[in-house]
Formats: C-alpha cells, sequence, structure tokens
C-alpha cells in the first residue's frame, strides 16, 4: 500500500489540533454520515464495533449535554455546531453473529459481562479516535474532552438502552484558530517507546 501525500499526514496529524471553539460554518447531516462510514471501517476486536454516537445538532440536545458538563465545557458544547457522544454498548455481543459471522464470537461473551466491559471501552476508545482521524479527513475539526457527569450523560442519552454508557465527549465543526493555544510538546521517540 502506498504512503499518502504528505500533505494529507498533516491535515491528520501535524497540523491538526484540539479546537476550544468553532466559524459559524455549519457541518452538514452529510458529513456526519461521511465520518461514520469511514470510522466504522477501522478496526476493532472481532469486528465488535461497540461505539454507539449520538450527534447533538440542535440546541436542545446541546443544552441537555452542557448540563452534564464542567463549566468550562459548558460553553463549548453550546457554541460547536455539533457535539458528540461517544458511547459504549457493553451487549455488543448481541451483534457479532451478523457483525463477525466468521466464528461463533458471541459465545466469547456471554455470561462475561467484566469481560464485555474491558472491551467494549478498548474498541470504542479506538472507534472514538477513528472519529477523530476521520473527521480531520473530511475537513473538520474536534475537541475531545472528558470533564463532564458520567452518571447525568448516560440517563441524558442511554435511559431507554441502559447497556450503553458514556466513553467520552467531543465537539465537532470548523476550528476557529484564536481558541487555540501553542501546541503542547510532543516528545521523541527516545522518550516514550524502546524496541525489544
Amino acid at each position: 500500500m502506498p504512503m499518502i501525500a504528505d500533505s494529507a499526514l498533516d491535515q491528520i496529524f501535524r497540523e491538526a489540533r484540539t479546537y476550544n471553539g468553532y466559524t459559524d460554518q455549519p457541518v452538514a447531516q452529510e458529513e456526519l454520515h461521511a465520518i461514520w462510514d469511514l470510522m466504522k471501517m477501522g478496526p476493532t476486536s472481532a469486528n465488535q464495533l461497540p461505539a454507539r454516537m449520538v450527534w447533538c445538532t440542535s440546541d436542545e440536545a446541546k443544552a441537555k449535554l452542557a448540563d452534564c458538563c464542567s463549566a468550562q465545557n459548558k460553553p463549548k458544547i453550546l457554541n460547536a455546531p455539533v457535539s458528540v457522544v461517544i458511547g459504549m454498548d457493553i451487549d455488543f455481543h448481541d451483534h457479532l453473529p451478523e457483525l463477525f459471522p466468521h466464528a461463533d464470537a458471541k459465545s466469547w461473551f456471554e455470561g462475561n459481562e467484566a469481560l464485555r466491559k474491558e472491551s467494549a471501552m478498548r474498541n470504542s476508545s479506538l472507534q472514538g479516535a477513528y472519529f477523530i482521524v476521520a473527521a480531520r479527513a473530511l475537513g473538520l475539526d474536534t475537541g475531545p474532552m472528558s470533564g463532564f457527569d458520567a452518571d447525568k450523560v448516560n440517563a441524558a442519552f442511554f435511559a431507554d438502552t441502559p447497556k450503553v454508557r458514556v466513553n467520552f465527549i467531543s465537539t465537532l465543526g470548523h476550528g476557529d484558530p484564536s481558541t487555540i493555544f501553542d501546541r503542547s510538546p510532543r516528545p521523541d521517540f527516545a522518550k516514550f517507546n524502546r524496541v525489544a
């Protein structure tokens, strides 16, 4: 497989930033579908795809999410064109007969909720990262964050699906450069890596 263009690497990684605010340029519904259509292609264990996304586009939905968040995150959520709840389905295994028909993968997780929780967290986190990369690849910016009350988010957005729980949240739009500060340090390979 050939390496992608250096300009694409800049857009996705080197020049991309986490944004605290956005321009007034809207995000179309088609762009949300396009993000999903890319991020769903990223690998997860046994094609689990445990992420469950809530795309908050209405003022009402964003206000509901903002009410679950820290004071510093509330205005970010309210002012973003879209705010996204990245949830995880603890009962993802119910879909494995369809998503991973090569083996009886559902039986690997039956009766073991602790294993499902661990796997859902790991793989929905991967999908959350794919969401960020997909958004950047499509010319959008994100502001992933913690700083929320998970129980409140679960009650507000997943009350009818109690096995789905929030992993993290993010804003989405066209980033306003005035809302970011200088990039934090990114150490060289030797600081946090070793080759065994």
